[in-house]
């Protein structure tokens, strides 16, 4: 299977995952990304059996809208039933990284917000120690500089993400050669730096069920 065809498989079960618990009120909560662009469009088969969607990205809403998808802010919807979102990478205990769309602190924020978050991904994001692939650190502009110090103290290697500013109004540093043993306990500390909103380590609020794609069909992985 391609890359794409992996992507609508992941996103035509993740819909069937939802559809049984859906009501005529339910909102759910929906990510950002190519695999949540493909998601959205397997979902518009399926609007009329829901109320609306938050979405996490000023993208992910207009892509709703387009679907004639109704779009709620998070404050007015309250807790959501399910948030679906894919992954950069995620382990066996479905920690991810998250933020290559430069959305994380919304993702972030929208899984918090939800009962339940399904991670929607194919074989290639599946990883045994999380760091391959560039962690993302939303960051304060003025403190873009200060955070990088901080995070070099730590090991890693920042870069800054040129002409990327999120929806927010943030910039994005990208941490290289990361080897994450310790998911949850570099989250917090990353989380403390003074001027980081956020980073892209979805650890104290891991997945709780991952449809990944692989070439024998859609595996449902629950965390070990």
């Amino acid at each position: 299977m391609t890359q794409d065809e992996l992507k609508q498989a992941v996103d035509q079960a993740a819909v069937d995952y939802i559809k049984p618990h859906l009501e005529d009120d339910s909102i759910i909560g929906v990510g950002t990304g190519s695999t949540a662009n493909c998601f959205i469009d397997a979902l518009a088969e399926i609007k009329h059996t829901f109320d609306g969607a938050v979405a996490s990205s000023d993208a992910t809403a207009e892509r709703l809208k387009g679907h004639g998808i109704p779009v709620y802010d998070l404050n007015e919807a309250g807790t959501l039933e399910f948030y679906i979102d894919g992954a950069d990478e995620t382990n066996d205990h479905l920690q991810l990284i998250k933020g290559g769309g430069a959305a994380l602190t919304r993702e972030k924020i929208v899984a918090a917000c939800s009962k339940q978050f399904v991670c929607i991904a194919d074989d290639s994001k599946w990883v045994d120690i999380l760091g391959t692939f560039p962690l993302p650190v939303e960051v304060i502009p003025m403190a873009r500089s200060y955070v990088a110090r901080e995070i070099v103290a730590l090991g890693g290697d920042p870069v800054y993400r040129q002409g990327v500013v999120t929806d927010n109004g943030n910039v994005i540093l990208d941490v290289h050669n990361l080897k994450i043993q310790s998911a949850t306990e570099l989250e917090e500390r990353l989380n403390a730096i003074v001027g980081v909103v956020t980073n892209g380590l979805f650890a104290c609020r891991p997945a709780d069920v991952l449809l990944m794609g692989t070439s024998e069909g859609v595996k449902t992985v629950k965390a070990s």
